[in-house]
């Protein structure tokens, strides 16, 4: 039975969208396709018909995921310093450290896209960089603000996989993390300008 292009394309949104949620939970090797596929509402077999491979579906989940949280971190770094104050108070809570599904895909798969193919180390590197360009443009203007971008979303993604680790075996720390780690950023983000 053939389906029609708007169907097709809806099929493959909600693949991308399924993908993203479970990856981000469990990883890009704890999810198989078949999982997805059911996600989705789809059958294993229809995953082929947009996707070559996994690898191939990992990519536009982990494409999805940072198009959502860079969205998200534009719009904050639109309202300067106090709407990325915003951003890290979300990122950097509780519940975002506790949901994977819905925070961002860089802080969820950080420690395993070395070990996967080039093609999503490249897309993660892209994504580093549009979160760094966004805390550089809310961020106080001065020398070597490139740095210190990196280092703030560096500094994010480390606090998050941290606090995450930590999180059962003793919560009291993980929130000293998170509480830690917004506390430097903050002074990251405020460094004085160097005239």
């Amino acid at each position: 039975m053939r389906i029609s292009k708007e169907k097709a394309a809806e099929n493959r949104v909600a693949l991308i969208r399924a993908a993203s949620k479970l990856i981000r939970e469990r990883g890009i090797d704890g999810v198989g396709v078949a999982e997805i596929s059911k996600a989705a509402g789809l059958t294993h077999g229809a995953l082929y018909a947009h996707f070559r491979s996994k690898e191939e579906l990992a990519l536009a989940a982990l494409s999805h995921g940072l198009e959502q949280t860079c969205a998200g971190l534009d719009e904050a770094s639109a309202d300067g310093l106090s709407g990325l104050s915003r951003f890290l108070d979300d990122f950097l809570s509780l519940a975002g450290r506790d949901d994977y599904a819905a925070n961002c895909p860089v802080a969820a798969s950080a420690s395993e896209i070395g070990r996967q193919d080039s093609a999503l180390s490249a897309r993660f590197g892209e994504g580093i960089l549009s979160m760094a360009a966004a805390f550089e443009r809310g961020m106080a203007p001065g020398i070597d603000t490139r740095a210190r971008a990196l280092t703030v979303v560096a500094a994010l993604v480390g606090a998050q996989a941290v606090a995450r680790g930590a999180a059962k075996g003793d919560p009291a720390l993980s929130e000293e993390v998170l509480r830690s780690a917004r506390q430097t950023i903050v002074g990251a983000l405020l460094a004085p300008r160097a005239d």
